[in-house]
């Protein structure tokens, strides 16, 4: 993606199903599950850079004994670092008591993050700030066992001052109101109160205090707990936590916003944010990781059994078409075909674009997320050409011979890899002038690849702000002297702000949203903009359920082609001699490629919870007021 976008966040976590002693007999290691959550931490790093945490319990430890850890880090690279931090950790326990390295009993005892829970979490931030104090797993610490509360996820609440105040309703005193703290809050007053329950209940039955704490650990029901818990909750979550005597828990939106898998033997439960992270680091295949249903909620009990419950009704499903098109790691089966699927859709429009002129246009991606896509376009291409092929030797006839034969065998798509990724480049001169020159090569090119004769045809994944178009890969692919420039993204223009995880807050950030605007003015219907201030003032004062999407009528007026047309003279810098012309993918097309994640509100303001349609109209009328901050 030329313009880079920060988004949601990865989780993962396992449950050992055996004692410690099976997997140092069976694997050679004790410490099977905390390599396993580093492998699949590390295949999810794609999803959060800005942070990484990991927190274990152990099961069944005598009380005086430490049976939570934790440790997190917001460093360069935080997955190296937290597991740096543990093998500190347990080999300076080691060159204290050597004689515990083969004795598993003994290791479980003292060696810290040792444990037969785990839960693991990397973090892109898109509310508050990248400090310590932002990163996952939250602590939520009681002298009760049961109370005890670790919390991570891959979420976005758009109703966080919502959920702040039903804390306070509650008698808390939350200290912040990031969506964080006032989830796990939430959830921890209703454990604190299930559990209480629970005790005056066992107490009751005539059972000691000692007596009632494993009996609690049996019966607590922890989706009574979760379904008091998400009734308010409004925004797209995948939402995992453990409790300190070993329950565990991951819950899922009711629209299937964020994604969630699961796979489960005699041996391990395992969940995470994406399959193929399961797939390769346990190695099983792709049928036997499934999908966790929207509103639906995986529990492994400390006794070990698995459970399913559906916590909130499920919605109309939403699962977000990003996470085909850019997120996910593309080494999923369904992911890699549906992005192949992208690039073949738009094919039609690269023809109309070039005038059916193969014979003169190159065709190249911009690296690297793009590349998957960019062979389904290719493939396209090659079948749009074999057809030619056919229809061009059977007019032959019987005059066919040698040369015109293999003159018509010989075209075939010109690929050529055009755009080369340079080295990170830290903008550390503060003036705009020189950080803007050191943009423009952030890209470099392949020269003589390209003639003057030649349409250059260019693929990216999407086109978001069009910062780095303009600034950098529209002038550095006019070096090459093309006549014509073509870029194409395989996602539909993105018109709208995210509110459920992606880094995507501010309208005005939306090269779309800006051609709209530059439309509206060219054609004398500036009145529309005010007016539509007016109606996304008035909706903020009204309830979630009632809000409207109002900055769909920006867009009313035009067509998909006339934005992409003004979009290309936005992106063109003054002194570009090639003509430019940019494709976006349709809305039907993305459906018809990625068929189980029709989320698409970023493209069309479709918002599949109420909470949605508050935030973009919040975000309207900070652009209109000229507010330079976050819609939520």
């Amino acid at each position: 993606m030329s313009d880079a976008i920060k988004h949601e966040c990865g989780i993962s976590l396992i449950r050992l199903l055996k004692p410690l002693e099976y997997y140092q007999k069976k694997y050679g290691t004790s410490f099977y599950g905390m390599n396993k959550m580093y492998l699949m931490m590390e295949k999810q790093h794609n999803r959060g850079q800005d942070g990484a945490g990991f927190a274990s319990i152990k099961l069944d430890m005598a009380p005086g004994h430490r049976y939570i850890s934790r440790v997190r880090s917001c460093q360069q690279q935080p997955i190296q670092d937290i597991f740096a931090q543990i093998n500190g950790r347990i080999n300076s326990v080691l060159d204290v008591q050597p004689e515990i390295g083969t004795d598993v009993e003994k290791q479980k005892m003292n060696l810290p993050y040792l444990g037969e829970l785990m839960l693991g979490h990397v973090r892109y931030g898109t509310f508050g700030k990248n400090s310590i104090e932002s990163v996952h797993p939250f602590l939520r610490q009681n002298n009760w066992m049961h109370r005890n509360l670790i919390v991570a996820g891959n979420f976005n609440m758009t109703n966080v001052d919502e959920l702040f105040e039903n804390l306070v309703e509650l008698g808390q005193h939350p200290k912040e109101k990031a969506d964080t703290v006032t989830v796990m809050e939430k959830i921890g007053h209703f454990l604190d109160d299930e559990v209480a329950k629970l005790y005056k209940k066992i107490k009751k039955e005539g059972f000691s205090k000692r007596e009632a704490s494993p009996l609690i650990a049996e019966r607590l029901n922890i989706g009574k707990v979760l379904s008091k818990s998400a009734k308010n909750w409004d925004g797209g979550y995948a939402m995992a936590g453990l409790i300190g005597h070993g329950d565990a828990f991951v819950l899922r939106d009711p629209a299937g916003i964020r994604p969630a898998y699961y796979y489960s033997d005699d041996e391990v439960v395992v969940v995470a944010s994406e399959r193929p992270v399961i797939q390769t680091v346990f190695n099983v295949p792709f049928e036997q990781v499934q999908e966790l249903d929207p509103g639906q909620a995986i529990f492994v009990k400390k006794s070990g059994k698995v459970q399913f419950q559906q916590i909130l009704a499920p919605m109309e499903r939403k699962a977000c078409s990003f996470e085909r098109i850019y997120f996910s790691r593309g080494s999923d089966k369904e992911i890699y075909q549906e992005r192949k699927n992208l690039g073949r859709l738009v094919f039609p429009e690269i023809l109309k674009a070039v005038e059916d002129d193969l014979t003169h246009t190159v065709f190249s991606y911009i690296p690297n997320t793009a590349e998957t896509a960019f062979l389904g376009m290719v493939k396209q291409a090659q079948n749009y050409l074999n057809r030619w092929k056919e229809e061009q030797i059977l007019s032959l006839g019987n005059n066919i011979d040698k040369d015109r034969l293999h003159s018509i065998l010989d075209v075939r798509p010109r690929i050529e890899k055009v755009a080369i990724k340079d080295a990170k480049l830290r903008t550390f001169i503060t003036q705009d002038s020189s950080r803007d020159d050191l943009v423009t090569h952030v890209y470099d090119i392949t020269y003589g690849s390209v003639s003057s004769k030649d349409n250059l045809v260019i693929l990216d994944d999407s086109i978001v702000r069009g910062t780095t178009l303009k600034k950098s890969i529209l002038k550095m692919l006019d070096r090459l002297g093309p006549k014509k420039i073509v870029v194409v993204s395989s996602a539909p223009q993105i018109r709208y702000p995210d509110c459920y995880g992606i880094d995507m807050a501010k309208l005005e950030d939306f090269v779309a949203f800006r051609a709209a605007i530059a439309l509206l003015k060219d054609t004398g219907q500036e009145k529309l903009i005010e007016e539509t201030y007016k109606k996304c003032k008035t909706s903020l004062d009204k309830k979630n359920g009632e809000a409207v999407n109002q900055v769909q009528a920006i867009y009313e007026p035009f067509t998909p082609e006339e934005v992409s047309t003004k979009i290309a003279e936005l992106l063109s810098p003054a002194d570009l001699k090639a003509d430019v012309r940019i494709i976006y993918q349709s809305v039907e097309n993305l459906h018809k490629a990625c068929p189980g994640n029709l989320g698409d509100w970023y493209f069309t303001g479709n918002y599949p919870t109420p909470g949605g349609n508050r935030v973009v109209n919040r975000a309207f009328v900070n652009f209109f007021e000229g507010n330079n901050k976050r819609a939520y």
